[in-house]
């Protein structure tokens, strides 16, 4: 591999999500040489992430997995990602008493659970971060994922989301080894 091609690699492989201080759900997502308007989860950032604090936790975070409603996704383009269709039974856990907290389930599920396939929009296009992966930690945070923003751009429930557009940008340039750092701009 030359040496363009290494950095070239580097730079689509890493993103960087800032924030302004820990309150603010505005943030801009880094990507390479461009850069994105996104939001946060409405109560800020957080570095002692708990279920239900509408707080995106602050840290590192690889990119598993693509998921996409191909009712309204008819011309993703391949991803180096694994990238899947959604399925209208899918939802994920957010019971922290469940022996299935933080994953995908098959709905109906008696646990608690958020819908996946969603009327709003936002989950046409959405990515499971590695945070608080299984085993899971309960009560840590559950289905932080990388999504599509709502029109408003208002905060998450601790969700990273752009725009539809940047979002397929973004993850047109992401290689199967992405990660992305959630900060503060003046954290060291």
């Amino acid at each position: 591999m030359k040496a363009d091609d290494q950095l070239t690699s580097s730079i689509k492989t890493e993103m960087t999500v800032m924030v302004a201080d820990v309150t603010s759900n505005q943030a801009r997502l880094y990507c390479g040489e461009k850069s994105y308007p996104c939001v946060v989860g409405r109560g800020g950032v957080t570095s002692d992430k708990i279920e239900g604090d509408h707080k995106t936790p602050l840290g590192r975070f690889a990119l598993r997995t693509v998921y996409y409603r191909p009712d309204r996704i008819l011309d993703l383009k391949k991803l180096s990602l694994p990238t899947f269709p959604l399925r209208p039974e899918w939802g994920w856990c957010d019971d922290p008493d469940d022996p299935l907290y933080n994953q995908r389930i098959a709905r109906p599920y008696d646990g608690h659970h958020e819908v996946m396939w969603r009327d709003d929009h936002l989950y046409d296009l959405v990515v499971v971060l590695s945070y608080n992966e299984p085993p899971s930690t309960p009560g840590k945070g559950s289905a932080i994922f990388l999504h599509v923003a709502p029109n408003d751009f208002s905060g998450t429930e601790g969700c990273i989301a752009l725009s539809l557009s940047d979002l397929r940008e973004v993850l047109v340039n992401c290689n199967a080894d992405a990660w992305l750092t959630v900060r503060v701009v003046d954290d060291a």
